[in-house]
């Protein structure tokens, strides 16, 4: 191969490169953020009991939300759940209807773009949509802060720890959380230098340390998603109790509704 050939060949391969990491720059939200956009029915239809209600972020967005109370009683405490990167908050359905089963209160979120909403994903935007949903809940529901429960899932981990710092809550759920974001899209994309990059960081192992917050972080041993390890590390820098569900994979329904969880979680609730 000549030098000016080998001079062609390299020139190429840095182009596909660069264009290779440009896309990704521009396109790494549709990788990170998984949507179930499509519309939902009304709340009352697939969860007895439970109301439609609307939040209004701080940029103007209207978002639907479902919430739900135990039936006959008032609730020892209300829990905002904040989901994964995936689906809607019809698939929260079975963990609304057992915390409700356990006298909770239940806020069901919905992000930007997620359920029919309005919006396009991203840690900005999802730390606004949060904070309307404790908005409703502080001020429209008069929920006292020593009454609330925040749940994270997976990526909601990283969205209810970040408010938690603003408005800490009477206790904090991490279901499956991860060191931050570059830790985890680094078990998936290990030869792109993903810390250079991500727009989105979600740094949950360094929130949670700053935080005096009662915590419980529940793992699944064999999570294939987000590594079990990381959810250990986020445990240790909350000085938190971990409930580790042997065998469990990332989205396997002991971990979105199994006894561990319900346990997890009303573990928190103040006596």
């Amino acid at each position: 191969m000549t030098r000016t050939v080998l001079v062609r060949v390299l020139v190429v391969a840095v182009v596909v490169v660069v264009l290779v990491l440009a896309a990704l720059w521009a396109f790494q939200r549709r990788l990170i953020y998984l949507p179930d956009a499509r519309p939902l029915p009304a709340a009352a239809s697939v969860l007895p009991g439970a109301e439609d209600v609307r939040l209004r972020t701080a940029d103007g967005l209207e978002l639907g939300a479902w919430y739900v109370r135990p039936s006959g009683r008032d609730p020892a405490a209300t829990v905002l759940v904040a989901g994964g990167n995936g689906g809607n908050r019809a698939g929260r359905v079975p963990l609304a209807a057992k915390l409700a089963q356990a006298g909770l209160a239940v806020l069901l979120l919905d992000y930007r773009g997620y359920g029919g909403n309005p919006g396009d994903p991203s840690e900005a935007g999802l730390a606004l949509d949060v904070r309307a949903a404790h908005r409703f809940l502080t001020e429209d529901r008069r929920v006292p802060p020593g009454r609330l429960v925040y749940f994270g899932e997976s990526l909601g981990s990283a969205v209810v720890t970040e408010l938690a710092l603003e408005h800490p809550p009477a206790g904090l759920l991490l279901r499956s959380p991860f060191a931050d974001l570059a830790a985890v899209a680094a078990e998936f994309y290990p030869y792109l230098p993903v810390r250079l990059l991500l727009r989105d960081r979600f740094p949950v192992k360094e929130q949670v340390a700053r935080l005096r917050v009662p915590t419980v972080v529940v793992v699944g041993g064999r999570d294939s998603i987000v590594p079990p390890s990381q959810s250990r590390e986020v445990a240790a820098a909350a000085a938190a109790r971990l409930v580790e569900v042997p065998g469990a994979d990332h989205n396997d329904p002991v971990l979105l509704d199994g006894p561990e969880l319900v346990g997890a979680v009303r573990s928190l609730v103040p006596r």
